[in-house]
Order: structure tokens, then sequence, then C-alpha cells
């Protein structure tokens, strides 16, 4: 197997106490119908900043919203994933774009809560500008021999967002080898950079996007589609290639979405993914609890991870 070596990359260029203003360039809905969901793809001019050419695909960016929390403190830095490839945005270095989702949620008293920074920056138009940092993450990025390997690639909603730059990568680069990307969401109004990722499938023999509909489709048995399942149902498709020794493995999106595909990577006898320690060793991996898999169930070396 070749050797699995991620580049060397700047961190923390700017700060919170030392961010740098950049304009919108761009800020429109990438989700493929009309959502409940509102998600949105924005791009930033990073021009005559140090992060020109600093930032690489899988790394994230920080946001700094505007205003007060209602303890009269400044709201904190939110971090969003670059779903821009390493070369920028449509090969423009001093752009770069991230994928954001509106959080706005409902409780039980009949309060509406609205993500700060999510919102403000849904609303922004371009010319407008923001404070940003970074850039931050040194671990979930492509190897520097990038197209040595296999990548089966897992996400769940803006989890899509460092995948649109990585399969850019890989495919500009000249990739031969195999891209699998699987996508989960509760209905296909909910996809994600559909039509780029179908275009892709339709055009490259090696590329092939599988979404997994949770709420809509229903698997042979009754049970719904979630990414795990795909382990099961794709097995024809992904089982051959996890099996080869340069292949490698990639989850992003909500936390807790790990679960599922590290019980199927056990049940499956594909523990080259994972590094299992006693007492989780001991059991059968549908008896993991939560400890289990917060202590002793974690990503081996083929296995890169990043949930929120």
């Amino acid at each position: 197997m070749s050797q699995i070596k991620l580049p060397e990359v700047e961190l923390n260029i700017y700060t919170p106490k030392d961010p740098v203003e950049v304009p919108i360039v761009e800020n429109y809905i990438c989700t493929k119908e009309n959502s409940p969901n509102f998600v949105r793809h924005v791009t930033f001019d990073i021009s005559g900043t140090d992060l020109v050419n600093h930032v690489q695909v899988g790394q994230s960016i920080g946001i700094l919203p505007p205003g007060e929390n209602e303890r009269g403190r400044p709201y904190k830095l939110r971090l969003y994933s670059v779903s821009s490839p390493t070369q920028g945005e449509g090969g423009k270095s001093h752009l770069i774009s991230t994928t954001v989702k509106r959080t706005i949620e409902e409780f039980d008293n009949n309060e509406l809560y609205l993500g700060v920074c999510s919102n403000y920056l849904a609303d922004l138009q371009p010319g407008d500008k923001v404070k940003m940092t970074g850039p931050s993450g040194r671990r979930f990025l492509l190897p520097e021999n990038a197209t040595d390997f296999n990548y089966v690639m897992f996400a769940t909603g803006t989890g899509i967002a460092p995948y649109r730059g990585m399969i850019m990568d890989l495919l500009d680069a000249g990739m031969e080898n195999d891209i699998i990307l699987i996508f989960g969401c509760a209905y296909r109004t909910d996809l994600l950079y559909a039509d780029y990722f179908e275009s892709l499938d339709d055009e490259y023999d090696n590329f092939q996007y599988l979404p997994y509909i949770s709420r809509e489709t229903r698997r042979s048995d009754g049970s719904k589609k979630y990414v795990q399942t795909c382990l099961w149902d794709d097995a024809e498709l992904l089982d051959p290639i996890l099996k080869k020794d340069n292949s490698l493995l990639y989850i992003c999106g909500l936390k807790g979405m790990e679960a599922g595909i590290y019980r199927a990577l056990a049940k499956k006898n594909m523990r080259e993914y994972l590094d299992i320690r006693e007492p989780a060793a001991e059991k059968e991996p549908e008896d993991w609890n939560e400890k289990d898999l917060k202590r002793y169930v974690k990503p081996a070396n083929r296995t890169f991870v990043e949930v929120y």
C-alpha cells in the first residue's frame, strides 16, 4: 500500500482577535429543488490577503458574525468547511467558497431559534463584507500522493462541502482510481450540488454518485435507506474497492453518522478501517453503546472523520 502522507498546511493565518475582512461575490441556493431546508453556496474574494494559495481543500474558514449575545459578549466564531478546490473556485486562487445551511429550529414552547451565523451569511449579498479567520484543520485532507488511492466518501447535509472541492482536485489531477460519493438526506429536495455530481457520474467511469434518501425510498426489507446501509445494498460495487489496500474512507457530516458506518464495517469484517479496543472488541458491533463508540471504537489510519 502507498504510504499515506498528509500535506503540511498553514493554520490560523488570521485569528478571531485579528480577522481579515473580505467581500462576498456570490450567494445562491444549492439544493436540487425547492426545499424546506435553505442551503446556500457562498463564495468570498480573498484577494490581497494572506489566505490566497494557503487554504487546502478539506480545511475550514471561520466567520465572525456581528453583534452580541444576551450576555453582551460578541458572538463566537463559526467554522465552515471549504467547498472550493485547492486552486480556488472556478480555478481562481482568490476565490474560496463554503456551504451554509440556515439553522431554523422550533422548540416545544413555540419559540423559534435562528442560528446566528448561518442566517447572517445566508442573508448577505454580493459586495457585502465579512470578518474571516483561518484556515483551520490539519487532518481531514487528501494525501500528498492523492491519485494513488481509491476513495469512499460518506456525507450527510453540508458535510458534502469538502468533497466537492476534493473531487474537483482529484479529477483535475487525472485521477484514474475509484471515487465513490455516498450522500444521505431525508428527501430528494435536500440533495446538494446534485446536478454537478450527476454530471460527473455520467462523464467519468471511475466516479459513482450514490444518493441515499431515507424518508422517500425503502430497502427491500422495508427499512429506511441511510448512508451506512449502502455498505449492504451496494456491496457489489463497494466491497471490491474497500478490500483493496490502497482505499481510503472519508466520513463528514452530522455527529453520530459514523456509528452506523463503524458498525456496518465491523459486521462485514472490514476492521482495517477501525481501531477497536477493549472492551468494545469483545462485543458484537450492534451491542456497542455510546461509551464504546466514544472511547473504544476509533478511526484507523485509512479512515478520516469530520463530524459536528
